[in-house]
């Protein structure tokens, strides 16, 4: 039997408006793992942030490719069509993000319990959806930078809601696209085969300057566990997700 942490708030739906995405991008790395918003004047509109990923070909029953020059034959054999595994929707990653504003709220956007926050309105962070299977289109958080000022701190996770902890079987990569500039990635390709939750990226709110922090830490707990990380100081509970339509 599968418990997930969840908060015992709720949340209403509220319309929005996409930032515009850059062509180029930065990836944030170990080596560099900061970027301004600020200086690259992108610390206003909506900046949106993305979560997809899919399953290795390997861990799917993909089929293995041969070299012709070995087998030159091959290259006239009709290869086996496979039917997606259930590999493929075994993992339930979800994209969340704890908040703190200036005036000391405290709290979580997140699937799990539809907590999906307000853009313009307290906190001014906002979840589109719950993705179940890996789509194309992910899971997507916008935050309303014109409220830069009211936001101190957001911590941007992702958790997997599942049975399996399987982050090293998935290229999970998170995309901010700021309302200017180019595209920040940061990809989740570390291996941390028993992990079930990763912190992403910090964005904080240093004197009047926000800053977008690569922090890619692996814990083998959940969200409670992140926020003892981070020292958020939230009360956690347990949660459920509804059965979805497949």
């Amino acid at each position: 039997m599968s418990f997930w942490d969840g908060l015992w708030r709720g949340g209403r739906s509220t319309p929005f408006d996409s930032g515009s995405a850059a062509t180029n991008a930065i990836e944030l790395t170990k080596r560099n793992h900061t970027v301004s918003l600020s200086k690259q004047g992108a610390a206003n509109g909506n900046l949106r942030i993305n979560l997809s990923w899919r399953m290795r070909t390997s861990d799917i029953g993909g089929p293995q490719r041969e070299s012709l020059l070995r087998h030159p034959f091959k290259a006239f054999k009709p290869e086996v069509v496979q039917a997606h595994t259930q590999s493929m929707v075994n993992v339930d990653l979800d994209l969340g993000c704890m908040y703190e504003l200036a005036d000391g709220t405290k709290g979580v956007v997140q699937p799990l319990g539809s907590f999906f926050g307000e853009l313009n309105s307290a906190p001014y962070v906002k979840l589109s959806g719950d993705d179940r299977f890996g789509s194309g289109s992910g899971e997507t958080i916008f935050v309303n930078l014109d409220h830069r000022e009211e936001i101190k701190r957001l911590l941007v996770f992702v958790y997997i809601y599942d049975q399996t902890p399987a982050f090293d079987r998935t290229h999970a990569i998170v995309t901010l696209y700021p309302s200017n500039g180019p595209r920040i990635e940061v990809g989740l390709d570390e291996r941390h085969p028993q992990a079930r939750s990763c912190a992403v990226v910090m964005i904080e709110n240093v004197k009047n300057e926000l800053v977008v922090r690569r922090e890619v830490k692996f814990v083998y707990g959940f969200q409670a566990e992140l926020d003892r990380l981070y020292g958020w100081g939230l009360q956690w509970g347990r949660g459920y997700k509804a059965k979805a339509d497949r």
